[in-house]
């Protein structure tokens, strides 16, 4: 397959956009650097922020910010009963510690969450997920699902297996521990 047959070229779908014309202006202006990783990079920078657009207008159908859903998903994923420790969440959460905590008394505040002792530690706390707290993530998990088929939909299937498997590729490092 030459260049310009490759998915990455506009030539070969006959569909261009914004990236194709960025790419084309600093080749020009610059033909000294190889500007190949806009074509990807700049196009997986523009489609986050759709997506967190897209994510931000689900979860706030159901009364929820980006941050109190990440907590709340944790939680729901962890399954029955659905706790966890204060560590355990700032692990899945990716926060420091004094945000964890100023999160869960924002949660608890709407009784979405609540604190209980852990029976295995006598200081620490476990964070358990209310009745309306599952409800609520539920909810917004559907509706969440729902505007990402959405957005994949142009993909038939084993392309949007083929691009996960892609992304899986480019996303692995930066999750090892």
């Amino acid at each position: 397959m030459s260049a310009a047959e490759s998915p990455a070229h506009p030539e070969a779908s006959g569909a261009r956009d914004e990236v194709d014309r960025i790419v084309e202006a600093w080749a020009r202006e610059r033909p000294d650097l190889d500007v190949a990783p806009l074509s990807v990079l700049s196009r997986v920078t523009r489609l986050s922020r759709h997506l967190d657009l897209a994510r931000r207008q689900a979860f706030a159908r159901h009364g929820l910010e980006p941050w109190e859903f990440d907590v709340l998903s944790a939680l729901r994923r962890a399954g029955a009963p659905y706790r966890m420790s204060p560590g355990a969440l700032l692990t899945q959460t990716l926060v420091t510690s004094g945000t964890m905590t100023n999160r869960i008394d924002r949660l608890a505040s709407r009784a979405l969450v609540e604190r209980l002792p852990s029976p295995d530690d006598r200081r620490g706390v476990l964070v358990s997920l209310t009745d309306e707290g599952r409800t609520r993530v539920d909810a917004a998990m559907s509706t969440l699902l729902e505007i990402e088929r959405d957005l994949l939909s142009s993909l038939p299937a084993p392309e949007r297996d083929r691009l996960a498997d892609l992304l899986r590729t480019l996303v692995a490092p930066f999750d090892t521990p």
